[in-house]
């Protein structure tokens, strides 16, 4: 699943690619990625008028054209292309989008289990799904009153409530596991007995984390690739996550693999004590 650096990598990618383009027309082949509108409200409201700009909140894009955005949810394995509008549809591509200048975008998504709602640009960040989020890590407002406040009210596993997206959104599997690795944190421990130093090193792990993925581009593992097929590289600067009987980069021990509330989880087991 794209997780928020390979959504971000996606928004960038796009970025450079389709700003300033006015929409001509809409296919649309699996109606039920829309969840808001009508087909026909959906084009109504989309063709003739431009993308402006692309933004991302957790792991969500947001296509901001005029007045109003279109949020995208890639979810498990959604992904954008930019081919010329005489190419053939491809097997799994369920909306395309026609610009003016003959390039079309198209969405593609092989479980079909992306959404996608138009709703007023002024309204994004008041009545949207991205509304039901907590805060990204990056936020000025995560701060360890923030987090310590959300964490304190849950006991279930520190692993399973930093994947919670209405406590801290953007991170998924593979950086939960490298979050808790370099804050030498157990994945089961209860939330709400993570102590001030615990929150303050996941925040700052968080950004690390998030960070580094970001500049390499994200993690290619099975499905994911940004924009166009470019492959992200941070899979090469994992410590934990997938090194299952691996030694730990710090103290040789065997990386183990168990399941967190169904979850594959990798951690080290003398790094990471409970």
């Amino acid at each position: 699943m794209p997780e928020l650096p390979e959504v971000e990598t996606v928004r960038r990618t796009l970025s450079n690619l389709i700003l300033g383009k006015e929409i001509r027309d809409i296919d649309i082949f699996y109606n039920k990625i829309i969840r808001n509108k009508t087909e026909q409200e959906f084009k109504d409201i989309l063709i003739g008028k431009t993308i402006d700009e692309i933004d991302r909140y957790g792991k969500y894009l947001i296509f901001n054209l005029g007045d109003t955005s279109l949020i995208s949810h890639l979810r498990m394995e959604g992904k954008y292309f930019i081919k010329n509008a005489d190419e053939p549809k491809g097997k799994h591509e369920h909306i395309i989008i026609y610009f003016t200048d003959g390039n079309t975008l198209r969405y593609n998504d092989t479980r079909k289990f992306g959404t996608m709602d138009i709703v007023e640009r002024d309204k994004v960040y008041v009545d949207s799904p991205v509304t039901k989020l907590g805060q990204e890590p990056f936020s000025d407002k995560m701060t360890l009153k923030y987090l310590k406040e959300k964490l304190s009210k849950k006991s279930i596993a520190i692993k399973s409530a930093l994947l919670d997206q209405t406590i801290m959104t953007g991170l998924g599997n593979i950086y939960v596991d490298e979050v808790l690795f370099l804050s030498k944190l157990n994945p089961e421990t209860p939330s709400n007995k993570v102590t001030n130093k615990d929150i303050k090193n996941i925040i700052d792990n968080s950004i690390k984390v998030l960070n580094k993925a970001i500049k390499l581009g994200g993690t290619t593992i099975r499905s994911y690739t940004s924009s166009l097929g470019v492959t992200g590289r941070f899979q090469n600067e994992l410590n934990v996550h997938t090194k299952a009987g691996e030694p730990c980069p710090v103290c040789n021990t065997p990386i183990l693999k168990i399941k967190v509330n169904g979850r594959g989880t990798y951690y080290c087991d003398k790094c990471q004590k409970k």
